[in-house]
């Protein structure tokens, strides 16, 4: 029935192709070219109107809207989905998709940064400012969150070359690596007071975990923050660190003996065990597959050394985390073990169909393909909300959603990088030998 069922979903991709004979002789091209179509309609008209019209007030953005989208008031500004949305304005910008307009829309958010988020006396981003952005409402520096400044800086560079974003680009992986790089155990402490001295021991991080420890998904975003900081900035030291985080992403934090990666440890990379920890979160592992590949192509690192790591969390993820009857990615489950937590989150779905997409164009192996068809399919029919845009937060197993539309964790982020990182892709997949669809 399973398999039936990804056949029909393929066929309904297909639906134009009308008979046996010319589903046969279907050409790469039709195909791509019917990928490209969706992917665009959802980002053309459900996401990029959504964040376009309705976030943008005098100060950064405006992240505080309901199930419908509507505005609930006024609300703290958080760092992270501040630094995200500049980034993904940016990023539309620096694609084939952007317009002037969303550079006007990155900067406005770049000048919040500057001017309200960062801390003019010991540097760095404030975790949180008021509505307003006159006070630091959680002023601590948690890497976590600097990840993400230095990502939207990074990607604000590339849009616009602006001489204060350098600067504080610059000023920012400074601090990371006086204050915060772990020189004998490796990897980055992550939390630190204002000043950027050490927290009081057992002090309780923005991230819900004790100061010492180090997080898997922390080191996870500083790859892909080094990653895009390195394109503008390649000198010796960005790459040295951003190899070392390679290392930590593909071996430190992969737990060999189950198959997938685990989130927290000490500070000398023990693994913090017991049945609250002992979890999958497929949405990080195969979000660390693509950001693995982006960052080894960026320190031009072959890809294909990592393959077999790539396919062993891919397959985990595909044996216990997967719908294979209606498409979508579960949220997390124990080793080994069918996923518990069944909802399927808006963001862990944009990560499984570029590490899909992704996986394809390495592979050529009809399962990565099949994967991304149906999570696809799941996306348009299921999480995108056509009525009020953008997309549901999540969605049970019923059918029903729930969540904001945005707030302190939901931006253009997840969603607008995976439309944005699909298109890219497609491309190179018509150079590929043989059919679209192979074996």
């Amino acid at each position: 029935m399973k398999n039936f069922a990804l056949l029909c979903g393929l066929i309904t991709l297909l639906s134009d192709v009308g008979n046996t004979a010319a589903w046969q002789n279907h050409t790469t091209s039709l195909e791509l070219a019917k990928i490209q179509t969706k992917l665009e309609k959802i980002l053309r008209q459900n996401i990029i109107p959504f964040w376009s019209s309705k976030i943008v007030k005098n100060n950064g953005y405006h992240l505080n809207h309901d199930q419908e989208g509507n505005d609930r008031g006024p609300s703290n500004k958080a760092l992270v989905t501040q630094a995200r949305t500049v980034w993904f304005f940016s990023r539309l910008y620096n694609s084939p998709y952007g317009t002037k307009e969303h550079l006007v829309l990155a900067k406005h958010g770049f000048q919040f940064l500057r001017d309200h988020m960062w801390d003019k006396e010991f540097g760095g981003f404030y975790w949180e400012v008021d509505s307003e952005g006159s006070s630091a409402t959680k002023p601590h520096k948690h890497l976590y969150g600097q990840s993400f400044g230095l990502y939207a800086l990074a990607e604000y560079i590339q849009a616009s070359n602006d001489p204060d974003a350098i600067h504080l680009a610059d000023r920012l992986f400074q601090l990371l690596e006086f204050y915060a790089h772990d020189s004998l155990h490796g990897g980055f402490n992550e939390f630190f007071l204002s000043d950027w001295t050490s927290p009081p021991e057992q002090m309780e991080t923005y991230m819900g975990v004790t100061s010492e420890l180090k997080l898997m998904n922390t080191h996870l975003h500083l790859m892909e923050s080094f990653t895009s900081y390195y394109r503008v900035n390649p000198c010796p030291i960005v790459r040295q660190r951003l190899i070392e985080l390679i290392l930590i992403q593909s071996n430190t934090a992969f737990r060999k003996r189950i198959g997938g990666c685990t989130d927290k440890y000490q500070s000398d990379w023990t693994p913090i065990t017991g049945a609250e920890y002992d979890r999958i979160s497929y949405g990080h592992d195969i979000e660390n597959i693509w950001l693995l590949i982006k960052a080894c192509n960026a320190t031009n690192l072959s890809h294909y050394l990592l393959l077999d790591l790539y396919q062993t969390i891919y397959n985990y993820t595909l044996q216990y985390g997967f719908d294979h009857e209606n498409g979508g990615f579960y949220n997390t489950g124990s080793f080994s073990e069918p996923a518990d937590q069944l909802d399927k989150v808006w963001w862990v779905q944009s990560e499984g169909l570029v590490a899909s997409l992704h996986m394809y164009q390495l592979t050529n192996k009809k399962t990565h393909l099949t994967v991304f068809l149906q999570t696809l399919n799941w996306i348009n029919n299921h999480q995108v909300d056509w009525e009020n845009g953008d997309w549901h937060s999540k969605v049970n197993g019923q059918g029903e959603a729930a969540g904001s539309k945005a707030g302190h964790w939901k931006s253009p982020y997840h969603n607008g990088r995976a439309m944005l990182e699909c298109l890219a892709i497609l491309p190179s997949l018509s150079k590929m030998k043989g059919t679209f669809l192979t074996n």
